[in-house]
């Protein structure tokens, strides 16, 4: 591998005859030249953790004193490239292959970028076998098999402009009209009006969390005594586990029984209307009993592990256009498509 200098001042590189970088400064001799090797271990890092520290990872455990700035050139450049050469990776093929269902989880995050803070949409598309059948009492204690194969969507968009992104890559993996396919997400409207233009075939499911967090906060919001209220909160999630519409809209029908003179229904009501336009995707139990997921966690754990962690760093102010591309490189990593990415370079 090439030994790397010192390498402090880098600011923009140029593409050399055998792959590799040189870093195009005044200030840097051949010490600039950065290999492919070095280049993609360069990115690796900077896509796991802040440019900083991945400029001290690099230093500790390779000898390298690759500026970060470099390093964030590098990894930039690397998302740019990925992105714009979804056309040259396998997941399709492993798609068309993989055991167990398809599934895309949609959902937003949080970043700070130059233009203040913004959402940043993302798809999760996978296949995923079943799990062990579940009843009502286990369902939050299973774990699911992990995905076989997944692809990730992500930008910093409107709404439309991201069902195209979303239409496109479902094109590309072939799954727009598959019969197996299911959208699972928040009660949040853009994400179910992306999924009747893009995929409108697919089954819908509201994830579980959220939809049991509302019949708690619904529970709290009308001054149940906290005794009963564990109790309450009980009753409502069996009920919209066990039976879906029937069983949650029988549950506050109840809970109004409830209410005393003059109370205030509004909570109830509020949990009916956000329920409502979900209607069709409440078949929780159906799923549970196939081994099937019901909630959305794919996706937000994708926002957990890399938004909140590598974007929210402390002081991080990231370009809009950076931030879809960073994500989506970030989701290759552990995939055959990471090397594809070098082998193709």
């Amino acid at each position: 591998m090439t030994a790397l200098g010192t390498l402090r001042f880098g600011r923009q590189y140029t593409t050399t005859a055998d792959g590799g970088h040189f870093l195009a400064d005044d200030t840097l001799g051949i010490d600039g030249y950065v290999s492919p090797a070095a280049e993609r271990m360069a990115v690796f890092a900077g896509t796991r953790d802040s440019f900083a520290h991945a400029q001290q990872t690099l230093r500790e455990l390779c000898g390298w004193h690759l500026d970060d700035e470099v390093i964030r050139q590098l990894t930039h450049a690397a998302a740019r490239r990925a992105t714009a050469h979804r056309e040259t990776r396998t997941d399709d093929e492993r798609m068309a292959r993989a055991p167990g269902d398809l599934e895309v989880a949609i959902d937003a995050g949080k970043v700070n970028t130059d233009t203040g803070w913004r959402d940043v949409k993302l798809a999760v598309f996978c296949r995923r076998k079943a799990g062990p059948p579940v009843g009502l009492d286990q369902w939050k204690d299973r774990t699911l098999p992990t995905p076989s194969v997944r692809a990730v969507v992500a930008a910093i968009e409107e709404a439309s402009a991201f069902a195209g992104r979303v239409r496109a890559e479902s094109d590309r993996l072939n799954v727009t009209t598959a019969a197996d396919l299911t959208v699972l997400g928040d009660g949040a409207e853009w994400i179910w009006n992306l999924s009747a233009a893009v995929v409108p075939q697919a089954a819908g499911v509201l994830d579980a969390f959220h939809a049991i967090a509302h019949v708690a906060d619904a529970v709290k919001a009308i001054g149940t005594e906290p005794s009963a209220a564990a109790e309450r909160i009980a009753t409502g999630r069996r009920a919209l586990l066990g039976q879906g519409k029937v069983g949650i809209e029988t549950w506050i029908a109840d809970r109004f029984g409830e209410l005393p003179a003059g109370a205030d229904g509004e909570p109830l009501i509020g949990l009916a209307a956000y329920l409502l336009p979900h209607a069709t995707r409440l078949e929780y139990a159906s799923r549970l009993a196939r081994g099937r997921s019901i909630g959305s966690g794919l996706v937000e754990g994708s926002i957990t592990q890399f938004v909140n962690r590598r974007l929210k760093q402390t002081g991080a102010k990231w370009k809009v256009a950076h931030v879809g591309p960073l994500v989506e490189l970030a989701a290759l990593i552990d995939t055959p498509d990471w090397n594809t990415l070098w082998v193709a370079a």
